[in-house]
């Protein structure tokens, strides 16, 4: 075997050791026009052929330089040759405002898993390499990231009904494009990838300064790899800590002031921080200073609000629910999801809305009954509404009005992180 053939035949290897255990009947590919991706197309196309799997391609183009639509053509001609079919998405959705690296990547996430559920596709393989992670890495050591910051990205994740795969994350960005020349397939190089106006070029220079010491991306990737381990010991600790010193009630956590205290500090930080962005059906936790400043009010008994979540209780126990002016302003149609993570459904739908029940609401509930959520976090709740008229509030008791026609209207907790103690294990 040639030293070409073989070169080659150690790529598919280890690609294909990314779908050994699950094997989709159709999957996605990622394809930008740059040489990991390309790299990574024509692998599906060889395995897919192979073991008799499906693949359709996906372009996201943003919208942002010029040369997108024809890198997005070049991808869509070759897919054509290969007989795979592509798709192109466009993004239109930049206001100007915030991090336009972040927004677009999140866009893209969510516009290919859209793309994805139209197609009955529940798997799409992402092109990242070895030198992506080691480039990740030195980005989040220049913010001071923690252990979930320094781990990097994962092999494979699930988020909205997707699996994310990322079958190259053990090669380097040369074997790939050596790969594509043994092919003969042409890419498109991004003329931002040499921008030192992005951190991730900075990156990418500093790291081939640290050749000499013999840092590279391996090397980076091992260390990684260490990282990753102690941050799943750390993720079984904090599921084994919430389940001991948490109680899920209704959408909100009560927490036992005794028994959370005996955690150690790390363990705690990061209970926390899940708490908070699972009541808040957030993709990032708080960080830094400001989950400091919660935590000691935990200590000292304050209520605060952090991260759309509030913290009530003075007690043995202080419960975390959601806070209102972070819903205030969330409505929509029975049997559909409120919030992010309520599903309110009704006997009857016809000019109906969900929305918090709020102060007003509040006012209209008859006298409820002992074992009740407490005030502060009832008003968060999903509640029923003709116009200004409350007809259902299913989180209280009793569920209907004083003096109001009963309606039948109940809520479930649809939450997309799932329970709160196993998706410790699953972030």
């Amino acid at each position: 075997m040639s030293q070409t053939a073989s070169h080659s035949a150690m790529l598919k290897h280890f690609f294909a050791a990314a779908f050994t255990f699950d094997k989709p009947k159709h999957v996605g590919v990622a394809v930008s026009g740059g040489g990991d991706s390309m790299a990574l197309l024509r692998l599906m196309a060889d395995w897919g052929v192979d073991q008799g799997v499906r693949v359709s391609a996906v372009t996201v183009n943003h919208g942002l330089r010029p040369e997108a639509a024809s890198e997005a053509q070049f991808v869509a001609e070759t897919c054509e040759k290969l007989k795979i079919k592509h798709t192109t998405l466009t993004w239109t959705g930049w206001s100007g405002d915030g991090n336009l690296q972040d927004a677009a990547r999140r866009a893209r996430y969510h516009l290919m898993g859209q793309w994805a559920a139209t197609q009955d596709i529940t798997t799409i393989a992402l092109g990242h390499t070895a030198d992506d992670q080691a480039e990740t890495f030195f980005m989040r050591l220049a913010r001071a990231s923690g252990i979930d910051g320094l781990t990097g990205m994962q092999r494979r994740r699930q988020s909205d009904g997707i699996t994310w795969v990322r079958p190259l994350l053990m090669q380097e960005r040369f074997e790939l494009r050596q790969y594509l020349r043994d092919l003969r397939q042409p890419w498109i190089d991004d003329p931002s990838n040499d921008d030192e106006a992005y951190d991730r070029v900075k990156s990418r220079k500093a790291m081939a300064a640290l050749t000499d010491l013999g840092i590279d991306a391996h090397v980076v990737g091992r260390v990684m790899d260490h990282l990753s381990q102690v941050q799943s010991a750390l993720d079984i600790a904090t599921h084994d800590h919430a389940i001991d010193c948490v109680e899920e009630d209704r959408g909100d956590l009560i927490v036992h002031r005794k028994r959370f205290a005996e955690g150690a500090p790390e363990v705690n930080r990061r209970l926390v921080a899940h708490a908070l962005k699972w009541i808040a059906s957030a993709d990032y936790g708080p960080r830094g200073m400001k989950l400091q400043e919660f935590m000691s009010a935990m200590v000292r008994k304050k209520d605060a609000t952090l991260h759309g979540v509030r913290m009530i209780g003075q007690g043995e126990t202080f419960r975390l629910c959601r806070e209102f002016s972070a819903v205030s302003d969330k409505v929509s149609v029975p049997n559909a999801i409120w919030d992010g993570r309520w599903q309110v459904n009704c006997d009857k739908t016809q000019d109906l809305i969900v929305r918090a029940l709020g102060e007003d609401g509040l006012l209209k509930l008859g006298p409820r009954a002992d074992g009740g959520l407490p005030r502060e976090s009832l008003k968060s709740t999903p509640a029923v509404f003709l116009g200004d008229m409350l007809l259902a509030a299913p989180l209280a008791n009793p569920a209907t009005p004083a003096g109001q026609e009963p309606i039948f209207a109940d809520a479930k907790l649809i939450h997309p992180r799932g329970q709160v103690y196993t998706s410790l294990l699953s972030h």
